[in-house]
């Protein structure tokens, strides 16, 4: 089989239209409708069926793109394992949340050769994942949460890189509540809550300590940055989760959560094949490195 007509159908499996296909992968409709056809005649069985206006994937070519996960992968290892000597050279396009820019990649730039320069974008963890999974970037540095995990597509290799403990972040004035997470949430029933405004990960770990306290909590603010959350919990609109060894601003008090304790886990990821390429593969050994050390420092 052919893997660009493989590449054609997983990613029409993915963005669900051949016009989307079109604009990713930078082929005409027409192109992607004849390879598709070709492939479907290649496996002797249909793997397009109408749907309205548009079309969607017969259960074979469900199938056939389930597989086409694990033989692009073997292809684009294939590939690599071509010239396994080579040195490192060219760009690794890479985007990350604020934090693992700051404090996980921009530490390793200086050990990087001159051959391999870094294109990075600041995203939060849907637009970097939505990015690998279009292939344009090679590598995501992305969060969840213990308390709201993320599935990762099975295309994608995940490399753990740390983890960090999250507390209540209040009004200096608030009481303070001795017990579990669940009763200090519980102390805040009747009080506005501030999320990220890009990413529902830490609202998911909100509703869920929340549900555990017997409330529904009440969202009224939303933003991206630690910075602004807390110029507005000062302003009185609300609380929130924050990191507890962010620096606090006068005025925040961050009240600890234990029982269960919300922690942060950054992740490195990349595309199933692209591990062994010489450039993608030397960050990540930087990343993992650095990885390491900050775990012996720390215990």
């Amino acid at each position: 089989m052919d893997v660009r007509r493989l590449e054609l159908l997983l990613t029409l499996s993915r963005l669900g239209s051949m016009h989307a296909v079109s604009e990713v992968l930078g082929v005409t409709t027409s192109t992607v409708s004849q390879q598709i056809a070709a492939l479907a005649k290649e496996v002797g069985t249909p793997l397009l069926e109408p749907d309205g206006r548009r079309v969607r994937l017969t259960p074979a070519g469900r199938r056939l793109a389930n597989h086409a996960v694990q033989i692009l992968a073997a292809h684009e290892a294939a590939r690599a394992d071509l010239d396994p000597s080579a040195e490192p050279a060219g760009t690794v396009r890479v985007a990350a949340f604020h934090t693992a820019i700051s404090d996980t990649l921009l530490p390793v730039v200086h050990q990087l050769p001159p051959a391999v320069r870094l294109e990075i974008q600041e995203q939060e963890p849907p637009e970097a994942l939505a990015m690998l999974e279009r292939d344009q970037v090679d590598l995501a540095l992305t969060y969840d949460y213990n308390l709201a995990p993320a599935a990762f597509d099975p295309a994608l290799e995940a490399m753990p890189l740390w983890e960090s403990s999250w507390s209540l972040a209040v009004p200096s004035r608030s009481r303070r509540i001795r017990g579990t997470a669940v009763d200090v949430v519980a102390a805040f029933a009747d009080t506005d809550w501030i999320v990220n405004s890009r990413h529902l990960a830490d609202e998911q770990v909100v509703r869920t300590l929340a549900a555990l306290a017997g409330f529904e909590p009440r969202i009224t603010q939303r933003a991206d940055s630690l910075a602004l959350v807390q110029d507005m919990i000062t302003a009185g609109l609300g609380i929130a989760l924050m990191p507890a060894a962010y620096p606090k601003t006068t005025g925040i008090s961050l009240r600890p959560l234990r029982d269960p304790e919300p922690r942060m886990r950054a992740y490195a990821l990349v595309r199933r094949g692209r591990t062994n390429w010489p450039a993608p593969a030397l960050v990540l050994d930087l990343l993992s490195n650095r990885r390491e050390r900050v775990t012996k420092t720390s215990r």
